[in-house]
């Protein structure tokens, strides 16, 4: 029977200002036979809470900062600091432990004490560097605003003026360009690098070349890399200023500032900045152009090219890089107005990369990426599938990888629109792997499972849940082993990655299954999710102790998912959330019920008979329902959902009023 939910305080007031509970249904469906999917979920929750306290002992010092005791010699390095970290305050707001939260905050001001120490900060904000690296770094910020907005906002938003305020140096709002590669809190970093020449190690500049070689050798060279003129003065006074498509990330943080704050001048900024990058694509036939001159010229430095900017189509990474940014700063600036227009920045662009592929295995293609690819692929490295060029340069396209999904995925499930769908389902059926396969391995970013779960969300795949959550599992108990391995390692600079590869936190399997989104955008994106959820005992973020999730629709119209309390006799209420940033609304809900108990059968009956299950509807009109779970029962939620009807906010249900954060003061975050 449908009830409310009287132990919770929502953010929305009724018009004489009292609150209003979020509405309300009871589960009623007996838990007989407990899914395979609701234990391994569960499990996976148990064991990463075992194994983040394992990093923290092993690898982290008392006021949370790593272990490392060396120096940073070049500008590269902070973000392999705070990526370590990223997924944790995420996994908080999944349902991970309760002083999970503190033990990322901790981590943060831990981490960025210790860079401080190391020059790489100023005023806690990186001095200067490019935003492929700067949008990994803020990942673990976005999380905890999201988890604790109170106590973060204050920071984020100093941060975002970095780049709002044109004083702070980073902003020409006259050609609507970010001034340079390398930006950030300090205004005396300029260039690329400190010193007369880029600092390039042999084996880097044999993955991806120089990043001008249309420029032919100096006359007296040959000359080593450490001498180059390529490396010192024309790459300083070419690619060291000006804007490059991999800027665009910044949207994110102003993003994010405008979601804390509601304020107009970080939408404006978006607007402006995001929508002078729209029109530079649109004149450049559809595909994002990747740098711009302090004049506001597309190829102003470059001779005319369109490509061959920082971080650019060239070098060294290309659609890696520059793809995943347009998406960022798209879907801020999406979000932001509601015109999802600004999208097809980066539809045209994917979709020119769709039209270069090549069918090939991967052992004859020319990528620079093949250490990703080998865990990625396995044994189908043999296969032959479309490769698509990551890479530009005068000679033309280059540097073929397989499809990559986490962009088209991000913008299917943004719009829900019939045609980023259609775009996925074509991939597909070119595809020459079997979009079911699930590999054992944890990329970098933490993704690399989307296609698995497209075919999962298309019907075709029952039994991925469990396998995903399975392969989850491995990786936790993988990186245990590593973590054993490398504990008492003294890290030299060389090896800061050692963190990220022992980190065994994995979320991707639980964002997937419990919030209907794909993992969160590396290059620095804010997550996306279907659904989230609350505790409504304890008020706070995350599905409750012995409550799984999984949802198996993220239609629109039929959003669905179930929900399973395996506690034996306790009773758990759940809060569900529609999206990420209570966005979307629920405007009714269908779910199961069973109100006969003539299962259970009489006095001396030896076993049960199967309960009859029924369904019920009911109106919303709401961005939370509360969901209340007796014990050993279970719900499936067919959801109607309007998509971005709210502004979106980190508000949660158990805010007195509604509105947005109130930043704490300075020094109040931990």
């Amino acid at each position: 029977m449908p009830s409310d939910s009287p132990d919770v305080t929502p953010a929305e007031d009724s018009p004489r200002g009292h609150p209003v509970p979020p509405p309300g249904i009871e589960a009623g469906v007996p838990l007989l036979e407990p899914p395979g999917w609701a234990v391994a979920q569960r499990a996976l929750f148990d064991l990463l809470d075992h194994s983040w306290r394992r990093f923290a002992r092993d690898f982290t010092g008392p006021d949370g900062r790593l272990n490392y005791s060396g120096p940073l010699t070049t500008r590269d390095g902070a973000d392999d600091f705070y990526e370590v970290f990223f997924n944790w305050p995420q996994l908080y707001l999944l349902g991970g432990a309760d002083d999970l939260l503190p033990a990322g905050e901790k981590h943060w001001e831990g981490v960025t004490r210790q860079l401080t120490e190391l020059g790489m900060l100023r005023d806690e904000y990186e001095r200067g560097y490019d935003w492929f690296h700067q949008g990994e770094s803020l990942l673990l910020l976005y999380f905890l605003c999201m988890a604790a907005p109170d106590r973060w906002a204050g920071r984020a938003l100093r941060f975002a003026q970095l780049y709002v305020d044109p004083a702070k140096g980073n902003y020409d709002p006259e050609h609507r360009i970010i001034t340079r590669p390398h930006n950030g809190s300090d205004p005396d970093r300029t260039g690329l690098f400190d010193g007369d020449v880029y600092p390039w190690l042999p084996e880097e500049a044999q993955t991806y070349g120089f990043p001008l070689d249309w420029i032919p050798e100096a006359d007296g060279g040959p000359y080593p890399l450490s001498e180059d003129p390529r490396l010192g003065a024309q790459m300083r006074d070419r690619t060291g200023v000006g804007d490059t498509a991999v800027n665009l990330a910044a949207a994110g943080l102003v993003l994010n500032a405008w979601i804390l704050s509601g304020e107009d001048r970080y939408r404006d900024w978006i607007v402006a900045y995001v929508g002078a990058w729209r029109e530079r694509t649109e004149a450049n036939g559809g595909l994002v152009p990747d740098n711009v001159a302090p004049d506001g010229v597309v190829g102003g430095l470059l001779e005319g090219r369109w490509y061959g900017g920082h971080y650019g189509w060239s070098w060294p990474h290309g659609w890696h890089s520059v793809g995943h940014a347009a998406c960022v700063a798209a879907l801020a600036a999406a979000t932001a107005t509601g015109d999802d227009d600004y999208l097809s920045m980066v539809t045209t662009s994917l979709d020119t990369l769709i039209g270069h592929a090549k069918v090939m295995p991967h052992t004859e293609a020319d990528s620079s990426l093949p250490s990703k690819w080998a865990v990625e692929l396995g044994p189908d490295v043999h296969t032959p599938t479309p490769h698509l060029p990551f890479r530009h340069n005068d000679s033309g396209w280059f540097d073929h990888n397989p499809a990559t999904a986490p962009v088209p995925v991000a913008l299917w499930h943004h719009t829900a629109s019939e045609a980023d769908r259609a775009r996925l389902e074509r991939l597909r059926e070119a595809d020459g792997i079997d979009w079911r396969t699930v590999r054992p391995f944890r990329s970098k970013e933490e993704s690399g499972h989307e296609k698995a779960w497209f075919a999962f969300l298309a019907g075709d795949d029952p039994g991925y849940p469990e396998r995903i959550l399975a392969a989850a599992q491995a990786q936790v108990h993988h990186r245990l082993r590593r973590m054993d391995r490398y504990r008492d390692l003294d890290v030299d600079e060389a090896d800061i990655h050692v963190w990220q590869l022992c980190n065994p936190v994995v979320t991707e399997a639980l964002v997937q299954l419990t919030w209907g989104g794909p993992q969160v955008l590396y290059g620095g994106g804010l997550q996306q999710a279907r659904l989230r959820y609350h505790d409504a005992e304890a008020r706070r973020a995350g599905l409750p102790p012995d409550v799984a999730a999984l949802v198996t629709s993220i239609d629109p119209e039929a959003t669905t998912v179930e929900l399973v309390n395996l506690s034996p006799e306790t009773d758990r209420t759940v809060i569900v959330q529609a999206g990420a940033f209570a966005e979307h609304t629920i405007a009714a809900v269908r779910y199961t019920t069973c109100e006969d108990d003539g299962w259970i059968g009489d006095l001396y009956d030896y076993g049960h008979t199967e309960p009859v299950v029924t369904e019920t509807e009911q109106a919303c009109d709401s961005d939370f329902l509360t969901v209340r779970l007796p014990a050993s029962t279970r719900v499936r939620l067919v959801l109607r959902l309007r998509l971005r009807t709210n502004t979106p906010s980190y508000r949660t249900p158990f805010d007195p009023t509604p509105g947005r954060t109130t930043p704490a003061a300075e020094g109040e975050t931990a």
